[in-house]
């Protein structure tokens, strides 16, 4: 179970749960963006677990600018020097498919840690050939949801995606994953799966103003923030090891 977490205490609440691996992360409304050393250092002091670190200058597309790629890899040097186990990134083409070039580059930077793709493949012209691409670069991992927007409705893509794979990557799962569906997601084969875990929880700030956000019109409530949730964690780690119990007799 890998948790995808923007804050310390979400970082602490996945690994009492029970989760295997982060996925450290800033500004989770726009899918994850690149996270500061500052967060990395305290959540490496804080739990034991493996975690893997976002490279993503922004949100939207996987297009990148030189000047972007240049932040990238800035990014990389400095997070890795600070004790980052993995890292998570993804590059596209104007046409949707994977670019191989800059991947390879950054791959080379990492090393030897491992690297995943993330749900870029999910927005990809030609999601089979692409995985075939992250096979031959010699990614560890490729994170999904089968194309659709949850990895439910992705259910019948992920599943082709295993059986092409053929062990020689880690197809993960992950997008709206709860403890709802996540026992037919795994069905289908899955040995990883990737979620938030949250809930909401409340400012304790006393005054509060209403009126005024501080973002832009999709912003978040002033007065509170999501976090990973200990219980829901655990809850889902119950039901996958369940699952791959009885999948496994």
């Amino acid at each position: 179970m890998e948790v995808c977490v923007d804050s310390v205490i979400s970082a602490i609440n996945a690994e009492k749960g029970g989760a295997s691996r982060l996925e450290l992360c800033s500004n989770l409304m726009e899918g994850g963006t690149t996270p500061t050393i500052g967060m990395l250092q305290v959540v490496k002091s804080k739990v034991k677990i493996p975690v893997f670190v976002m490279i993503r200058p922004r949100g939207g597309d996987f297009l990148y600018t030189e000047e972007e790629v240049e932040v990238m890899k800035h990014d990389i040097h400095a997070l890795k020097e600070n004790g980052a186990d993995g890292f998570v990134f993804g590059f596209l083409q104007e046409d949707g498919s994977v670019d191989s070039d800059r991947c390879k580059t950054f791959i080379e930077l990492i090393s030897p840690l491992p690297v995943t793709f993330h749900r870029a493949i999910d927005m990809c012209n030609n999601m089979m050939v692409a995985l075939r691409t992250l096979i031959d670069l010699k990614f560890d991992r490729v994170l999904t949801s089968g194309g659709a927007a949850n990895a439910l409705d992705g259910a019948a893509m992920i599943d082709k995606m295993i059986t092409e794979a053929r062990g020689n990557i880690i197809v993960v799962p992950g997008g709206g994953i709860n403890e709802d569906n996540l026992e037919r997601i795994l069905q289908i084969g899955a040995k990883e799966f990737h979620c938030s875990a949250r809930i909401f929880q409340e400012s304790n700030m006393l005054q509060q103003k209403s009126g005024i956000t501080l973002g832009g019109s999709l912003s978040p409530p002033e007065y509170g923030h999501r976090i990973a949730s200990l219980m829901k964690v655990n809850n889902m780690m119950n039901i996958a090891s369940m699952c791959w119990e009885s999948l496994n007799k």
